[in-house]
């Protein structure tokens, strides 16, 4: 009876163990070494293992070896997709990551990661290469539980493509998505930034359709919510005022 009960203590522990996620210490003390390449391969083996595929922490260090390798300007040919990557595996982090544990533990990354593509969309847009923004734009749906942003960044560069009938639609959605919106609390500034160009690239759509009433009655929408933002002021004024 002994014998069997020491067996079953023994099972149980072993399952816990098994059970409990590693503290990754490995991956931290890479990261902080700056070799990120190291990181990428272990935070990678970890993630594939069965037993942790639904722990986001291996996918976030992955992340943020693969964006640090990015920003390095290799010219290994295996990470020349390193910035495409790393946003690959942040989707699957947010997927995953049901409570928000992993992304609020790395939260400055995460910030950081975000604001990243929203450069990309400036830039892009700043070149009149609206297109391409929108699909910078449209990467960033899997990394956002708010993606109207996105979605009226995607309409405009439809409109702006003669494509008038999926921007009509888009724009419905839209619509819809406005309509359940409160406030931006617990929005990041990634999503803020990216609602607000959204909205701005709309309102110069609906302005060039001669709908300036419609442009007028979005931007009103929002106002609230943009109030201290210059470039929204600046805009609002010449089309409202």
């Amino acid at each position: 009876m002994k014998t069997v009960l020491g067996l079953l203590f023994l099972l149980v522990g072993q399952m816990l163990c098994y059970a409990q996620a590693p503290d990754y210490d490995d991956l931290k003390m890479l990261y902080a070494d700056g070799k990120y390449e190291k990181l990428v391969a272990k935070a990678d083996a970890y993630s594939q293992k069965e037993e942790l595929k639904k722990d986001p922490f291996p996918l976030m260090w992955l992340c943020k070896g693969l964006y640090k390798i990015s920003l390095s300007g290799t010219d290994d040919e295996k990470f020349k997709n390193a910035y495409k990557d790393a946003i690959g595996a942040m989707a699957k982090v947010v997927k995953i990551d049901k409570d928000s544990a992993c992304i609020n533990t790395h939260r400055e990354f995460v910030d950081e990661f975000q604001n990243s593509m929203v450069e990309r969309v400036n830039n892009a847009i700043a070149a009149n290469k609206v297109k391409d923004a929108a699909t910078w734009a449209g990467k960033f749906y899997k990394l956002t539980t708010h993606p109207i942003g996105p979605k009226y960044i995607e309409a405009a560069a439809k409109f702006m493509a003669n494509d008038k009938g999926s921007a009509a639609t888009i724009w419905k959605d839209c619509e819809k998505l406005m309509a359940g919106i409160k406030d931006l609390s617990g929005w990041s500034k990634a999503d803020k930034d990216l609602f607000r160009i959204g909205i701005l690239l709309t309102a110069e759509c609906y302005i060039s359709n001669h709908q300036k009433e419609k442009a007028v009655d979005l931007l009103n929408k929002v106002a609230q919510w943009f109030e201290e933002d210059e470039d929204f002021k600046t805009r609002y004024n010449e089309i409202v005022n």
